[in-house]
């Protein structure tokens, strides 16, 4: 039975024009930035959300398809939906085709949208249809100069006499050949369509400003497919390389990982051999992490000391803050349970959590471009953590905490309680020259003394 719109006035169709979700055909401008398989998988979850959205929507839905037979179009969309296959040589010919077939059907009123709009709304689909009560044509503009959503009365070819699609002019051409053809147009909701990675990347940060923007599919499968890379800095560790590498082991297919070693003269390199990847620069924390970086292909970038424990489950716990926020942190534990390490443990996550400021030893996450945009780590002797944190709480960025907490080593400390709380004063004191504007080489001088020989 075709719909009337809500105040019983004309028949209404929504054309959900798109194609089966078949690897290698959809979604190619993201490859190889994800596989083929991957494309198709996000292709789905668009539609999956789509689907959820059409069921608000105040017309019968009518799929027009191409890329073989619809067999997960048929499975999300249902049996209520028509299905039509697509004719034409170009874009144009297979939009005007599809609303041809509508009206065909006896519809009134026609509203075509493609699917690869994550954000869309059916409020801005039925707002479209009552646009049509007073123009010839609505068109729903996107952020890259396109169009998204086309709607009319009765079949206009003007409204396809655009000479090339997918470039940044397709909406001015089109709107401009409508009115010069005498017939009015409207102007729908806008929104940003998903093609390349940039704009995936523009649709994460709008889903950390609300997380109402996407479907949960569409959701879920950016946070899977995070890109991570976890850059370890050395330096003689080869009381810790072992371990470091057994935990990380298991993620090697999940993750990219990188070892940067600054010059080391003990059995460090040879413990690593050829298992994991490893670069050597110049000594120094901060100039082996921008190396690490520039080395990298990851959207986020996860720094981590190699004398650090991983909590379970390390790598979900990123993927779940960088779906809030673009900058986090591990909350921190010791490996010693005297009781002013237990209160270093309290204020360091403190003053992470509320004061906005991260040290390295809490396992640091950062979105790739943000890391660049804010200079990356300075290459000073001391403090490259510390100053970084800050520069970002400066920016407006506070860290997103993870649930679970890494272990650290308390061998910075030293051993009891005398030589514990020295260190710690120590630390506060450098720390509070270093935000007087004392010289970090000044600050290397003693800051040295109370890291080990294994330490970077």
């Amino acid at each position: 039975m075709k719909r009337r719109s809500k105040d019983g006035g004309k028949k209404n169709a929504y054309v959900v024009f798109t194609r089966e979700p078949v690897p290698g055909t959809t979604k190619t401008r993201l490859m190889p930035y994800y596989s083929a398989e991957k494309c198709a998988e996000l292709h789905k979850c668009f539609l999956k959300d789509l689907s959820r959205e059409v069921k608000r929507v105040d017309a019968d839905i009518i799929v027009a398809y191409t890329g073989g037979e619809p067999v997960f179009l048929r499975k999300t969309f249902g049996s209520r939906a028509a299905y039509i296959a697509q004719r034409g040589n170009n874009l144009g010919q297979k939009m005007e085709n599809a609303f041809a077939d509508a009206f065909a059907l006896g519809y009134e009123n026609v509203i075509l949208t493609g699917t690869d709009i994550p954000e869309l709304k059916a409020d801005s689909v039925n707002s479209a249809f009552e646009m049509l009560d007073s123009c010839d044509i609505v068109l729903g503009p996107t952020s890259d100069g396109g169009y998204y959503l086309i709607g009319m009365s009765s079949l206009h070819h003007e409204a396809f006499d655009v000479k090339l699609y997918g470039v940044s002019t397709v909406f001015e051409e089109t709107t401009g050949s409508i009115r010069s053809s005498g017939f009015s147009v409207s102007i729908a909701d806008e929104y940003s369509d998903i093609d390349d990675k940039e704009d995936i990347a523009g649709l994460m940060e709008r889903i950390r400003g609300d997380r109402s923007v996407a479907g949960p599919d569409t959701r879920r499968f950016l946070m899977e497919n995070i890109a991570v890379s976890i850059i370890v800095p050395l330096y003689n560790e080869e009381l810790t390389v072992n371990t470091m590498m057994d935990q990380l082991r298991p993620y090697k297919d999940e993750a990219e990982i990188i070892f940067v070693d600054g010059g080391s003269s003990d059995a460090t390199l040879t413990l690593i051999g050829d298992e994991f990847r490893v670069i050597s620069c110049e000594r120094g924390r901060g100039r082996q992490l921008n190396e690490g970086v520039a080395a990298s292909c990851g959207d986020v970038l996860f720094f981590l000391h190699c004398d650090s424990v991983l909590p379970k489950g390390f790598l979900g716990e990123i993927k779940r803050c960088m779906m809030r926020k673009p900058f986090g942190c591990f909350g921190v534990r010791f490996d010693s349970n005297n009781f002013f390490m237990l209160t270093n443990r309290i204020i360091s996550n403190y003053r992470a959590a509320l004061g906005g400021v991260a040290f390295g030893d809490q396992g640091m996450f950062i979105e790739r471009k943000l890391f660049f945009d804010e200079g990356m780590f300075p290459e000073i002797p001391v403090m490259e953590d510390y100053e970084f944190s800050i520069r970002m709480k400066k920016r407006g960025y506070r860290p997103a905490m993870a649930r679970r907490r890494i272990l650290t080593s308390s061998r910075r400390y030293g051993k009891g309680t005398v030589s514990i709380v020295k260190t710690e004063m120590l630390m506060f004191y450098l720390r509070m020259l270093y935000r007087m504007g004392e010289d970090p080489s000044r600050l290397k001088q003693r800051y040295k003394d109370i890291r080990g020989r294994q330490s970077v």
